[in-house]
């Protein structure tokens, strides 16, 4: 076990190692499963991993009330050490856990990562972080959302780490910090240049990869992040696959190291590509190549990207000296077809033929479509991976989340439009808000954290099914926007349709066969959705839908209209019979 190995100056003192000598691991296992203990989430998971083995240093535990609050106002931690993204353990408040006190932390698998002695415990404020770290409210960003599903306070003290979480796929290629760092002092170059991605490569970055290296004598530390990316990313199995047989049959093998950065990324454009330039430097490079939009969330609930294309370019410059670590940009490249070569967009010879494809050409286009990417636009090994990996539009999962007051017609409508899918011949799972909370979420009351928990475990159950190629239709009132922004995220912002079924909240009284509205205005029921409770209508659904007006057949073929028209099902074969008269009635869920 590496510990304490010097880091290139002239950033941080150390790398700090947080993991438990091994002679004394077991006595301590056996230890920690005597203590109170807490199961912590897939984000903190990766977190922990990477505070163990020296990935964040010098920062050596999740932060600290003093820590997190100056880096939220001026990046840096308390003992001036630049470090822009809060790295924090957030619980639900608990009375059991108590200041100076030994807890177990434990993973999602119920494994025993670490001992932790409780040093702080303090309440935090997530608009603050919102503002000062992502320069959003907006939910549509990942992180706003999902934080809102995060304990009210963080945990912070030293800690022991017992082990790592374990990882079977790909562990040749897992490195820790020292072991890379090790690795490329083998290679007998002064200048690493790292690569940070979360999508395959193409041609063009592996030829800017290629030119970035020869600029300055250097190796290439391919270092894809393999932990939680933008939701809707290309999984981490399908991309490793194909960096593989890139780096095999591509690149000289002696001017690149493939290793594996188990982050979990924060979506935090310029913020976040600083912190991947000092996570970089910690495995020993000193060049970084910078996006344009880097570690960006894309766009806005109005549709606004979140971040300007160069903002992280320019914040990563400003900082290089300090860090040890000179920004690359990426430059934008193009393909000349009748010279076989790309070239710098500005250098391009007038008159010249260009040829490129954007990201969303490769998905809608190309994947999407079932058509295989040009040779020249990307290696045929990489072409047929991502063929295997994404099959035509009509074939891949999404979700269709109906929202609305109870008694709106959500649940007919849903009906219908099961109904027509299966007609189309997709494979149509439909939750049902009622049919989940009888199912699933029995335990759970009204309150506003248990409508949540209800909310998203619909939305994880629907995220699967999306994942293995089926449909979701899901209903339920669902009425903060967080969580359902938190379900999109879940199941992929490509995948889901979110439908607003707006009926005024008089009509759906009207409607009301089982009285519940009724109820509520006499006081019998407590926390009633449109009553005593708000309902917060989506801002910018996919769908709005007149509930009023028209009847749930009508609207389910609306629906359907626009899903033919982004190419989720195909037309019915010609001269089919299409006016089908489904027999069912307007009950909300």
């Amino acid at each position: 076990m590496n510990k304490n190995v010097e880091l290139i100056p002239p950033y941080g003192g150390r790398l700090v190692d947080l993991r438990a000598p091994v002679e004394e691991v077991e006595e301590l296992r056996a230890y920690a499963a005597r203590l109170p203990s807490i199961r912590i989430s897939a984000r903190a998971e990766c977190d922990l991993e990477l505070l163990a083995v020296g990935a964040f240093s010098p920062l050596d535990r999740f932060m600290g009330r003093a820590d997190f609050q100056r880096v939220m106002d001026e990046m840096r931690l308390q003992d001036g050490h630049l470090f822009p993204i809060p790295v924090t353990l957030p619980v639900e408040p608990n009375p059991n856990l108590r200041l100076g006190q030994e807890i177990a932390l434990r993973g999602l698998n119920n494994d025993i990562l670490a001992i932790m002695t409780i040093e702080e415990i303090y309440e935090w404020n997530r608009d603050e972080v919102a503002e000062k770290v992502f320069g959003t409210l907006d939910l549509r960003h990942p992180l706003v959302a999902e934080m809102h599903r995060w304990g009210d306070v963080n945990i912070s003290g030293p800690m022991r780490v017992l082990q790592l979480p374990v990882h079977y796929d790909f562990k040749d290629l897992r490195l820790t910090p020292a072991e890379v760092r090790a690795r490329l002092a083998t290679y007998g170059h002064e200048n690493v240049v790292a690569f940070q991605t979360r999508n395959p490569l193409h041609r063009v970055h592996e030829e800017l990869t290629k030119r970035a290296v020869q600029e300055v004598d250097g190796v290439l530390l391919l270092h894809p992040v393999v932990g939680l990316t933008k939701p809707g990313d290309v999984d981490h199995f399908t991309r490793v696959r194909t960096y593989m047989a890139l780096a095999e049959r591509y690149y000289d093998p002696d001017r690149i190291l493939l290793a594996l950065l188990p982050l979990a990324m924060r979506m935090a454009g310029p913020r976040e590509a600083l912190w991947h330039a000092i996570i970089r430097r910690n495995y020993g490079a000193n060049h970084i190549i910078v996006g344009r939009d880097h570690a960006g969330p894309g766009k806005d609930s109005t549709g606004k990207p979140i971040y300007g294309p160069y903002d992280a370019q320019e914040m990563v410059r400003q900082y290089s000296d300090e860090i040890g670590v000179k920004m690359i940009p990426f430059r934008m490249l193009v393909y000349l077809p009748d010279e076989g070569r790309y070239v710098e967009l500005d250098k391009v010879p007038d008159n010249a033929r260009t040829a490129s494809i954007s990201g969303t050409q490769v998905r809608e286009d190309y994947l999407g479509n079932g058509k295989k990417l040009p040779d020249w636009f990307t290696r045929p090994e990489v072409a047929e991976i991502l063929s295997d990996a994404y099959p035509p539009r009509h074939r891949q999962g999404f979700c269709v989340w109906f929202t609305g007051l109870s008694a709106s017609g959500k649940s007919a409508t849903a009906e219908i439009l099961t109904v027509l899918l299966q007609e189309h011949g997709r494979q149509v799972t439909l939750l049902d808000g009622n049919i989940v909370r009888t199912h699933l979420s029995s335990g759970l009351g009204y309150d506003k954290h248990d409508r949540d928990a209800n909310v998203r475990r619909m939305g994880f159950v629907a995220s699967e099914i999306v994942r293995h190629g089926g449909v979701a239709v899901c209903a339920a009132v669902s009425p903060y926007r967080a969580t359902r922004n938190d379900v999109r995220n879940m199941v992929g912002k490509d995948r889901y349709i979110e439908v607003f079924v707006d009926t005024p909240l008089e009509i759906c009284e009207q409607r009301d066969a089982q009285g519940m509205y009724a109820k509520a205005r006499r006081g019998e029921i407590k926390g009633f959705t449109g009553i005593d409770d708000p309902y917060e209508p989506p801002r910018h659904p996919e769908i709005h839908l007149d509930g009023a007006n028209r009847t749930p057949e009508e609207n389910a073929r609306l629906i359907m209209d626009y899903l033919l028209e982004r190419g989720f099902v195909r037309p019915l074969p010609a001269g089919a019979a299409t006016e089908r008269q489904p027999e069912t009635q307007a009950v909300g869920a």
